[in-house]
């Protein structure tokens, strides 16, 4: 695409068979807002707010496929119980002009499975270190299960009002565990190369869109580099890396090869291995440590300087990785990651993006798109500080916009 691109972020643009108001996503930032693992007023005016803030489409995370396949017991599952309470929060965000999107996933390693009352699953016995176990190997039976669910919780989101369906392939939950050669060492046919340790998150894929058909967009969340090692075997890693970004590329290109996407949304970082690699700027790791208890709280605060690194914040941080997957695919992606002004949206449209998604500059101004549609000079006023991080454990929010901490872009250095 030329540099001197005009495309518009905010006109209307097409995702597979659905067409939101304009190209900008809040993306998947879990709510934290549904203690009873059931849609909560608070998660509808969460969303609403958000959805009349602008952004064409408003995802909401994390939908679990199924009850040990969450991070804890609080988090929303689908199934029919919770339908009730999806469509009143589809009607919200459909009330605020935006259209609706569903993260689902598994979170295989990443669940609690003392939480959960359920053990995690993976790939093979890998520690699943938020229930202080390992994890239970996934055979033919579980692997046809875990499609099933998937297919069943599409049908269910589609009937609730759902415009689009996220497929969380990143971060080394339980479909990303799969992709990365760190954690799966499978000998079998879902192991062994790139294409075999791809294969489960391929059928997942093709089940939804059978399910959903042409109801709604379906896109895949797929990890670029897990933060561990070398971003790129090809160029210096070791045996060591998790999943890079050459085979990132070619797990893209059997995506589009199998013609059941509308999207991609590269992403990066592990939420078990290394979560700031995701995220950039600031690593909270005290109020991090402070969200456990007991030897969660020990263990966090002796591993934190390994566990919670620091990476410098810049706009479009994840553009570089980002790129690489534009050469190797032609089918639409989402750019993710420190887009938060005119400015590094438009240099994603510049760059072959098709559309962008924001999060915590979200938690600070959920008006903010309308901001700057309105006045393209508005800069956010996100500091990119993370203390939004630790706060998915009782309600995500920005401390700074609630007044639970000073605001350094204030004049008195103090919150508004």
């Amino acid at each position: 695409m030329s540099p001197l691109s005009t495309t518009d972020p905010f006109a209307p643009a097409t995702l597979g068979p659905i067409t939101p108001r304009n190209r900008l996503i809040k993306c998947a930032t879990f709510e934290g807002r549904t203690p009873d693992a059931l849609v909560s007023d608070d998660l509808i005016e969460f969303h609403r707010e958000v959805a009349a803030g602008g952004v064409g489409i408003s995802t909401v995370a994390y939908c679990a496929v199924s009850p040990e396949g969450r991070t804890d017991r609080h988090q929303i599952y689908l199934r029919p119980e919770a339908a009730d309470g999806l469509r009143r929060l589809t009607d919200a965000i459909h009330g605020g002009g935006a259209l609706a999107a569903a993260q689902f996933g598994h979170a295989g390693p990443v669940a609690n499975s003392i939480s959960n009352r359920a053990a995690a699953l993976g790939p093979g016995r890998i520690p699943a270190p938020m229930g202080m176990a390992l994890t239970r190997r996934m055979d033919a039976d579980s692997i046809a299960t875990l499609t099933r669910q998937f297919a069943d919780a599409a049908r269910l989101a589609v009937d609730c009002g759902f415009d689009a369906i996220e497929i969380h392939c990143g971060h080394n939950y339980l479909l990303s565990s799969f992709l990365s050669p760190l954690l799966n060492h499978r000998q079998d046919n879902y192991g062994r190369t790139v294409e075999g340790r791809a294969r489960l998150a391929r059928e997942v894929i093709e089940a939804v869109r059978e399910a959903v058909g042409d109801q709604a967009a379906v896109w895949a969340k797929l990890s670029m580099f897990d933060g561990v090692g070398k971003p790129g075997v090809g160029r210096g890693g070791h045996p060591w890396s998790g999943l890079n970004v050459d085979q990132a590329c070619e797990t893209a290109r059997l995506f589009e090869a199998d013609g059941f996407l509308d999207a991609i949304e590269p992403t990066a970082g592990s939420s078990l291995l290394n979560p700031m690699y995701l995220f950039h700027g600031e690593a909270p790791r005290t109020e991090f440590a402070a969200a456990f208890d007991g030897v969660m709280r020990v263990g966090l605060k002796a591993a934190a300087p390994v566990f919670l690194k620091h990476y410098p914040y810049r706009d479009a941080y994840l553009l570089p990785l980002a790129q690489e997957l534009r050469k190797a695919v032609s089918m639409p992606l989402i750019l993710l990651g420190g887009v938060t002004d005119r400015s590094s949206m438009q240099t994603a449209l510049d760059e072959g993006f098709d559309f962008v998604a924001m999060g915590r500059a979200l938690l600070r101004e959920p008006d903010l798109p309308l901001m700057i549609q309105n006045d393209p000079s508005t800069t956010s006023r996100c500091v990119h500080c993370n203390l939004c991080m630790p706060t998915i454990y009782s309600k995500t929010r920005c401390p700074i916009r609630d007044g639970e901490v000073p605001d350094p872009l204030s004049p008195a250095g103090s919150s508004e």
